[in-house]
């Protein structure tokens, strides 16, 4: 393929519609833009303004565990990417939340195609290892890194991790950080009132995302700054002892909660607010951190993942996930609000240069590029990478690869390409707003 080739790409994700999270909205923004740059992103049939098309599969959404639901999806996984002829089969996903999927799913994908990239945004020291439960998905993900020719990191510690636990050459690890559109946070235009502080929160009421901290942390900072309030938007199980804690405390009229928000609506909580809080134990990139930025709130944040990476040291103040810390770093940003030293407007300007998704767009292209460019594995070398990974690890995940292949090829036989209606490439954006303006 020449350079100037336009790619048709297969964006695959374990969890998109009703689920939409962090993951489904880098696939949404990624694809879109990459539509905007001439390539085409299968695979679907639900269109939008931009030709972006949504996996035939979530028209039946199946419940959780996602081993239940990818195991009855694999007639959709072999055909979807096939209806467009991918060049590229790209699958951005979080790896938690795979015990299973990732090789099963990536190579029925990879066999038409031959190769793909794989977008890692774990968070080191996810539930699942602190619980204990990924004795076997950590080998697990190794073995479904060592198989990729490329993998893109959101950030630089990740990518090292990436590269320690899989082997991998550190010139094929790529970090390309998430984007925002920054125009749909835009700071208030009236900023708010000095002489009243609210302290906004909006993540997901859970034990990673660090309640507890905030739980703990609350009291302390209504008993020492009485002009200080709080903001709570979202839901989870760690929601009770957020209203247990404002029962215990009087601080009904101090702290405000919201329950779940939807997206559309983050940023006008944001900007009810001149601080916003991260109490995070792990954290890949912290989408909801660039967010708040952008609207000009200045951010407090617990020093984890790749959170230390994302804004310039004038726009947050960090705190280890310890109570004493973060009280000590919301006082910091407390009085850094109070003497007027952060502009919201200004910080809305940088986050809006710093993090563009043409940008992103234009740097996962050149990642496609060099995948196109390499040989293909043939099942022999994948063997014996797999074989490599251990005395028990090795076989165990070298059956496993040689059952995908062999059930592809029951598919082959049960549905053959012959039979697959192809859709030819004839998106013109261009053509497209002309018609619909």
């Amino acid at each position: 393929m020449d350079a100037g080739d336009a790619l048709s790409i297969a964006m695959i994700c374990d969890f998109f519609h009703p689920n939409v999270g962090g993951v489904e909205n880098h696939i949404y923004m990624l694809s879109a833009n990459l539509i905007k740059r001439g390539h085409k992103s299968p695979p679907g049939s639900r269109w939008n303004t931009l030709a972006l098309t949504v996996p035939e599969s979530i028209l039946h959404p199946l419940p959780d565990p996602g081993v239940v639901r990818h195991a009855t999806q694999f007639p959709h996984i072999s055909t979807i990417p096939a209806h467009d002829r991918p060049a590229r089969t790209y699958q951005p996903d979080t790896l938690t939340r795979k015990p299973f999927v990732p090789g099963t799913r990536g190579d029925l994908a990879r066999a038409p195609t031959g190769c793909r990239e794989y977008l890692d945004q774990q968070a080191a020291g996810s539930d699942d290892e602190k619980r204990g439960r990924s004795y076997l998905r950590v080998p697990y993900r190794v073995w479904c890194l060592t198989l990729e020719p490329e993998v893109v990191s959101f950030h630089v510690d990740r990518r090292e991790n990436t590269v320690l636990r899989s082997k991998l050459p550190p010139d094929h690890v790529y970090v390309i950080p998430n984007a925002i559109v920054a125009d749909q946070f835009k700071p208030a235009e009236v900023p708010p009132p000095v002489d009243t502080i609210t302290i906004v929160v909006v993540s997901r009421l859970a034990y990673r995302k660090g309640i507890d901290l905030l739980v703990a942390t609350a009291p302390r900072i209504c008993a020492a700054f009485p002009n200080v309030q709080f903001v709570v938007g979202g839901d989870g199980p760690k929601l009770i002892d957020l209203l247990q804690m404002r029962e215990k405390h009087f601080l009904q009229d101090r702290i405000e909660v919201l329950g779940p928000i939807r997206h559309r609506d983050v940023r006008n909580v944001l900007v009810q607010g001149s601080i916003f809080l991260n109490t995070s134990l792990t954290e890949s990139f912290g989408i909801a951190i660039l967010e708040a930025a952008c609207a000009g709130l200045y951010v407090v944040s617990t020093r984890v993942g790749g959170v230390p990476e994302i804004l310039p040291e004038d726009m947050i103040s960090f705190a280890n996930p310890t109570e004493e810390d973060v009280f000590r770093a919301l006082s910091e940003a407390i009085e850094i609000v109070r003497q007027g030293k952060h502009d919201p407007h200004r910080a809305h300007e940088r986050i809006k240069g710093f993090y563009d998704w043409a940008q992103v767009a234009e740097r996962t292209e050149v990642v496609y590029r060099n995948v196109m460019a390499m040989q293909q594995q043939d099942l022999w070398t994948r063997i014996e990478r797999t074989m490599g990974l251990g005395l028990f690890s090795g076989p165990i995940f070298t059956i496993i690869l040689i059952v995908d292949c062999l059930f592809f090829m029951f598919l082959e036989w049960w549905m053959p390409r012959e039979g697959i209606d192809y859709v030819d490439r004839h998106w013109d954006e261009r053509r497209f707003r002309e018609v619909t303006q």
